[in-house]
């Protein structure tokens, strides 16, 4: 199982050094993928703005949106944005995609919450109409540039629930799930029901399976992981994001180790450790126990 690490984008107040030291070291260190997450109505960085700079400067590891929260933006428009930015990574570049739970990011840019799983359907197609050089609509012109990936950047879907996943299945390349505690048995749950949705789909091969959890390993992170989970879900209500952030496991260097062990069991392709605090120590610390795991 490859490990990958989402940056800190999420916290508030980033600097471009800090930005360049961890987009470079997740590039230098033993790690799969560089992933960059969005929400809108939030003091984060933009998502596909950083993607395209942590192509520019690191050589090595994949790119990859964790996710783009397409049905709030034009398709044509993120088509565009997405191969610029595998031109920029020299065809390093994965699309997540998904259609979120906040209706105010939605509604920050003016977009609709309606429809958002058929919308996301249809426009997944055009994704793949621009790749593939042909003109999103009639009387319009091919949209560039051309990426360098044929046929474009992978697609994976963050579905979640039988529903979502027997639809997905019907476009992505695979799987680009989140689990909030890190649970062994949840996300091979999960991993089962995707490859399952895929074969009944009648779809040849198998899917990439991937999963994400938050992380932290510093000496504060029993307390920081936490907060940070309660923060970023509190616009759901204090009550629940006071529960689901007491889910937080990933605290600790031992505590990932073993899970990352229980995961790797489970037919995970990849797995992405999102980070809670800005520090860039704590590349080192997560290289650390991914170099136990070998």
């Amino acid at each position: 199982m490859r490990i990958g690490v989402a940056l800190p984008s999420m916290v508030a107040g980033l600097d471009r050094d800090t930005l360049l030291a961890w987009m470079r070291g997740v590039d230098a260190g033993p790690f799969s993928v560089l992933g960059v997450g969005e929400r809108i109505a939030y003091p984060n960085q933009e998502v596909m703005t950083t993607l395209a700079a942590a192509a520019a400067v690191t050589d090595r590891v994949g790119i990859m949106a964790t996710v783009c929260v397409l049905p709030m933006h034009s398709a044509v428009h993120v088509a565009k944005q997405a191969a610029t930015i595998d031109v920029l990574s020299g065809g390093r570049f994965t699309l997540g995609v998904g259609v979120g739970g906040r209706d105010e990011d939605y509604r920050a840019l003016g977009a609709s919450f309606e429809r958002r799983l058929p919308r996301l359907d249809e426009q997944v197609a055009v994704l793949r109409r621009v790749w593939a050089g042909e003109p999103p609509h009639d009387g319009v012109g091919v949209v560039g540039p051309a990426p360098v990936q044929p046929g474009g950047p992978r697609v994976l879907a963050s579905s979640m629930g039988p529903k979502s996943m027997a639809r997905s299945v019907q476009w992505s390349d695979g799987l680009a799930g989140f689990d909030m505690s890190a649970d062994p048995t949840a996300i091979g749950a999960a991993v089962a029901a995707y490859a399952g949705a895929w074969t009944a789909a009648g779809r040849p091969g198998r899917p990439f399976l991937q999963s994400s959890a938050w992380f932290g390993l510093g000496p504060d992170a029993g307390e920081q992981v936490p907060a940070y989970a309660f923060r970023y879900l509190q616009i759901f209500g204090d009550e629940l994001a006071t529960m689901l952030a007491g889910m937080q496991r990933l605290t600790s260097p031992a505590a990932l180790r073993d899970n990352l062990r229980a995961i790797a069991d489970l037919g995970v392709d990849e797995f992405i450790l999102a980070a809670t605090v800005a520090d860039p120590d704590e590349l080192a610390r997560v290289a650390d126990v991914v170099a136990s795991l070998a």
